[in-house]
């Protein structure tokens, strides 16, 4: 059999040959202290659960017989049925304390269940011949002859009575004082098994210490050295450990495969630099090309919108001479031809504004200020008052200040509320609740009426540019009255979105960013207004 090699070990199995060693130990004294913990808990049980209110029982037991007597004593004296009370509560107390002591005992307590067995035989033999007869005697023959009795009699029967109880007494006395003192041995154990314990751990974090120095701190220390050399620029050199562990000698031989790898790439890092910083540069190229193309795209959208407007309006007009000039002079026909164009180019021009307006959010900018949504409200509703009608109703509560634009805020509201007003139910008098309520850094405004309402399935259409979900002639309008809405919002910083889950009518919910500075909401001012009020 080959003999074991302990400088070969690596040093985990250093390492785990100790902590194997100590472990078992440890396991061991676990054991060993773990019966010792449940023999110490048992005879403190025998002491505090078991004795201790035995020995009380016993001299609960004792009080009761001597209210016993007491009682037969008074019952003979005066003849009177209550006198018994004591006699009767004694007899209780008497079976409840054996029954109470029985309870306690165990199969290897034979002296105090022995002494028990006495007394309870004493107490059978004094109820038969002392107390029974007297009760009798009173009740057959009266009270003197059952003083006479008892005068008669001796208390020889109640003395041993009370003296087996004193020996019962003696014997859970004593078998307390055994439990307490296996008690106090075990516990001395315990302490040595501490102790024992705390000393295989110190010597086995010393041993662990001495091992680590020797096999890891002064080597990795050379190691260091080494390396630092290396760092300073002096990639030629060679690194090698020939002191501490195996695993270090291979981390030093790795380390110095890495060094000849890292000399031998050096050139090729800084040509893939170069590389870096050149595609950089295009990067940064594209991005200045990107910025100023859409800048381009832009200002085309804006000159052709409005380069559009002079031929269109000469179109318009011309179509608006020839249906008021040769209307009803030509076929039905020809009216109707001159009646697609005007209603086309007037449509043409409507979209054309709009399209200038959705350009315009964002690129012409009066800066941002702080702006007291309520007093918008009251702008948008004297707006759209002439075409809301007496019987509609714009109400809205809890409005905050915020930090934007007012002509932007206030084309905002006077959309979302416009529409709410158009897309209104027949013979149904419209009704708009405009309100807000604060989400950590954001305000949540929601836009609710009860008018025709938008169905699910077109959630994402309502805000695409020019889209429409009714046919022109149903509704005026060129479908893009949401679309600046959503932009508007995005500009300001928030979201939109529509909420579908209610009925009837429809609700939009979009966010503002709350005023840097503001406090939390207290209680809400409502701000009522009726329109046609």
């Amino acid at each position: 059999m080959r003999p074991l090699r302990v400088r070969a070990w690596s040093l985990r199995s250093r390492v785990a040959a100790l902590c194997a060693t100590v472990g078992v130990i440890l396991t061991g004294l676990g054991v060993f202290a773990a019966i010792t913990a449940a023999a110490h808990n048992s005879q403190l049980d025998d002491v505090l659960n078991r004795a201790s209110p035995m020995r009380a029982a016993g001299e609960t037991l004792n009080t009761a017989m001597v209210d016993q007597e007491t009682g037969i004593r008074g019952f003979a004296i005066t003849g009177r049925d209550a006198n018994l009370g004591p006699y009767r509560q004694g007899v209780a107390d008497q079976n409840a304390q054996i029954s109470r002591i029985e309870g306690y005992l165990h199969p290897g307590d034979r002296a105090v269940r022995a002494a028990l067995d006495d007394v309870k035989a004493r107490i059978d033999i004094w109820h038969r011949e002392v107390a029974e007869p007297v009760i009798e005697t009173v009740r057959r023959e009266g009270v003197q002859a059952a003083q006479a009795q008892i005068e008669a009699g001796s208390t020889t029967q109640f003395d041993e009575l009370r003296a087996a109880i004193g020996r019962m007494q003696t014997d859970i006395a004593v078998l307390r004082a055994r439990s307490a003192d296996a008690a106090k041995e075990s516990s001395h154990t315990m302490v040595a098994i501490e102790i024992a314990a705390a000393a295989v751990i110190v010597l086995a974090g010393v041993f662990l210490l001495l091992l680590m120095d020797r096999l890891i701190s002064r080597p990795i220390l050379d190691l260091a050295g080494q390396v630092r050399a290396v760092a300073t620029g002096d990639y030629q050199r060679h690194i090698e450990s020939r002191l501490g562990s195996p695993e270090l000698v291979r981390l030093a031989a790795d380390v110095d495969r890495m060094r000849q790898q890292i000399a031998s790439e050096l050139s090729e890092v800084r040509d893939a630099r170069q590389q870096v910083e050149w595609i950089n540069q295009q990067l940064q190229s594209q991005a200045e090309e990107l910025t100023r193309s859409n800048r381009d795209l832009e200002q085309f959208a804006y000159v052709a919108s409005h380069d559009l407007q002079e031929p269109l309006r000469k179109v318009a007009s011309f179509c608006q001479l020839l249906q008021r000039r040769y209307a009803g002079k030509l076929d039905e026909r020809a009216d109707q031809y001159i009646g697609f164009a005007v209603d086309g180019a007037q449509r043409m021009q409507r979209l054309i504004n709009d399209l200038l307006a959705f350009s315009r959010i964002g690129r012409l900018t009066s800066g941002f200020t702080e702006v007291d949504l309520n007093r918008v409200l009251g702008d948008v509703k004297s707006q759209l008052e002439p075409r809301a009608g007496e019987d509609a109703e714009i109400t809205w509560s809890g409005l905050p200040t915020v930090e934007g634009e007012e002509p932007l805020l206030t084309t905002l509201f006077a959309n979302l509320v416009g529409n709410a007003l158009k897309f209104r139910r027949p013979d149904v008098p419209p009704r708009v609740r405009i309100a807000a309520e604060r989400d950590g850094k954001e305000w949540r405004i929601n836009v609710r009426d009860n008018g025709i309402g938008i169905e699910a399935e077109f959630a994402d259409k309502v805000f695409v540019i020019f889209q429409r979900l009714h046919a022109r002639d149903a509704y005026e309008g060129t479908g893009i009255g949401l679309a600046i809405v959503k932009k508007i919002v995005e500009y300001h910083g928030g979201r939109i979105w529509l909420d579908v889950d209610v009925t009837p009518g429809a609700s939009i919910w979009f966010t503002l960013p709350v005023l840097i500075g503001a406090d939390e909401p207290g209680e809400e001012q409502e701000s009522r207004e009726v329109v046609g009020a």
